[in-house]
């Protein structure tokens, strides 16, 4: 048996996501977690076969999750199921060292299809996102800008964003300057909302 780990925060699709792949002859869920936090303690406990990560959940994302699962189980596969097939999402998902990812309006056949491909050492991706990717190119943002953005993106003062990032009001501005010139937009909330578009944030 293949042996599933779940990761989704939306409890009625993750009843169904379970529910459909334990109709399956050789899968078996045997961890199902509601929020980013939960994934690698739950992946030491049922040492599964393949991780199913959602990116955006509560606590930590499912791509921060995804590198240290790699880390801390490197036997257990990861895979990506997202409702928000982003470019720059499939991109951080690689860097993180996912085996797949997939968008979650496939059928259900396709993402059983790909739990078996990555555990035969196939690296399975949306074929339609992958195009997707090429076109867009790397994020242009460093680390610590996409945290200044990300930080303002939900209308935060300078002030606010420097005191949680533990930063000096000027060095945010810097850093928000620098974001917007890079993301070719007029202000920050643009560029939030491009950086977010593309898979970025």
């Amino acid at each position: 048996m293949i042996r599933v780990l779940l990761a989704e925060d939306q409890g009625m699709m993750r009843g169904a996501l379970a529910l459909l792949l334990g109709l399956e002859d050789d899968i078996e869920v045997v961890a199902q977690v509601a929020s980013g936090d939960e994934i690698v303690p739950a992946a030491l406990d049922a040492r599964p076969d393949v991780a199913l990560l959602d990116i955006e959940m509560p606590g930590r994302n499912g791509l921060d999750a995804a590198a240290e699962l790699r880390r801390r189980v490197p036997s257990c596969r990861v895979l990506i199921l997202t409702t928000f097939g982003r470019p720059g999402y499939l991109r951080r998902a690689m860097e993180a060292g996912a085996d797949g990812f997939l968008v979650k309006d496939g059928p259900v056949e396709e993402l059983a299809g790909a739990i078996r491909r990555v555990l035969r050492d196939e690296r399975v991706i949306d074929p339609a996102l992958a195009a997707a990717a090429l076109g867009t190119g790397p994020s242009p943002l460093t680390d610590r800008e996409r945290d200044v953005l990300a930080a303002a993106a939900d209308g935060s003062t300078i002030a606010d964003i420097a005191a949680r990032l533990h930063l000096s009001e000027s060095t945010v501005r810097n850093y928000l300057s620098s974001s917007i010139g890079k993301t070719g937009t007029r202000n920050r909330i643009e560029a939030a909302r491009l950086a977010r578009h593309n898979g970025w944030l």
